[in-house]
């Protein structure tokens, strides 16, 4: 909803700063756990959201993302868009190679049979959620505000905003990206660096079928992969050196064609642009802590990893299971939502699964992208050890679908 008296008189029980995707979860996640008895506010420096058509992204969710999002009423608004990877193919080979064998194939589904993961176009989820926390009457929105100091003590977190105004809650989630607000005003710093990397993004259509193949192709310029969507199109995410990339972005319609085509290697035939190109630079980031005095990190704000794996956003959905489950948890017992033994059981869950996916993308990043013969030798020949051992790959799904480890219940598609 948007401001109503809801949070007219500037308290909450939780305050999320930023209107992502995963700032719009949680909130969507505590409302429909816990209904009416918690006041949540959300806010973002943007706008009412609108749907974004021309946004070219796409986002590989994972089977354990997806049962969050049907618990969450999500999923059935958005299940008619997402394309289920049916299998995923991967080679290593020079840009000019004129045949790209494929080194490493496998089924991509669970044990259940469900697909490990599917491709759900970012402008889809984007409206879905947001219509979604719109309809929530616990839920108040303050739009175009940005916060300008963070003070906390033993009984809330008060957060100033820029306009004039505050708003004071139990427990305040920064959900704010990168270049997070709260996470700074929080004092919490961060570990990390750039890549000498950028990352591509278009929507192509191409001439044949692409059955339901996810296809990561390792160039020495980075990993170019192509995630089909619904019918006979797929996103093209692709990273490339950055100077490289620089020149490509820079090209017209048609030179910048030829490059995907280049890459694509004749695979679906005759392609065709069908949206805007958008590019980013890469960057891999951890924060040194994920929670301080009242004060929580989820998504973006807390961690940020190569696309190699393309698992960004099933990570931040990971951070909201399970800090919603620890919230929903206190709130049941009349716990203080803010309380530093819990916010630390939040942290203890999420920091090392989240160090460890950021360390193993960066390695796999600096291992493929770099073009030299013996390198490329042992990789030719780990792949092709893995495609021969079929209980290794089907760990590998396991891991992808987000069902190893200590899966949050929201994530294993239960209620809280």
């Amino acid at each position: 909803m948007t401001e109503t008296a809801t949070d007219a008189d500037g308290k909450a029980d939780v305050v999320i700063v930023g209107a992502s995707f995963a700032g719009q979860a949680l909130a969507l996640a505590l409302a429909r756990m816990l209904g009416s008895e918690l006041r949540i506010v959300i806010v973002d420096r943007g706008g009412p959201a609108r749907a974004d058509a021309a946004d070219p992204r796409a986002f590989a969710l994972s089977h354990a993302s997806r049962q969050m999002l049907q618990v969450l009423g999500v999923w059935q608004r958005i299940a008619s868009e997402a394309q289920p990877i049916e299998r995923i193919e991967i080679t290593d080979s020079f840009l000019e190679a004129g045949v790209r064998p494929v080194l490493l194939s496998y089924d991509n589904t669970v044990e259940s049979g469900a697909p490990a993961s599917s491709i759900m176009p970012a402008a889809v989820l984007g409206t879905a959620l947001s219509a979604a926390v719109d309809a929530e009457p616990s839920i108040a929105i303050r739009r175009h505000s940005e916060i300008s100091g963070l003070a906390t003590d033993a009984f809330g977190a008060t957060l100033a905003l820029a306009g004039g105004g505050v708003v004071r809650a139990a427990l305040a989630v920064a959900a704010d990206g990168c270049n997070s607000t709260l996470r700074q005003a929080a004092g919490i710093k961060i570990v990390g660096w750039h890549y000498p990397q950028i990352g591509i993004v278009t929507v192509v259509g191409h001439e044949r079928p692409h059955e339901g193949v996810a296809v990561q192709h390792f160039l020495p310029g980075g990993p170019f992969a192509i995630l089909p969507l619904k019918g006979r199109r797929s996103c093209v995410t692709w990273t490339e050196h950055e100077d490289a990339g620089r020149r490509i972005m820079a090209l017209d319609d048609a030179t910048f064609l030829a490059e995907v085509d280049k890459r694509f290697g004749g695979r679906l035939g005759r392609l065709s642009l069908e949206g805007p190109r958008r590019c980013w630079r890469l960057e891999m980031h951890l924060a040194r802590a994920y929670v301080s005095e009242r004060v929580a990190l989820v998504g973006d704000a807390a961690h940020s990893v190569h696309p190699i794996a393309g698992q960004g956003l099933n990570l931040a959905f990971r951070d909201v299971a399970a800090l919603a489950e620890v919230v929903i948890e206190a709130a049941r017992l009349g716990l203080d939502l803010g309380d530093a033994t819990m916010l630390q059981r939040y942290e203890r869950w999420r920091r090392f699964d989240s160090a460890v996916s950021a360390a193993t993308f960066d390695a796999l990043n600096r291992l493929f992208s770099r073009d030299v013969a013996l390198l490329r030798s042992m990789r030719e020949a780990g792949l092709g050890i893995v495609d021969r051992l079929p209980g290794l790959k089907q760990l590998l799904v396991n891991e992808a679908a987000g069902l190893a480890g200590e899966v949050p219940r929201l994530l294993r598609g239960e209620r809280v």
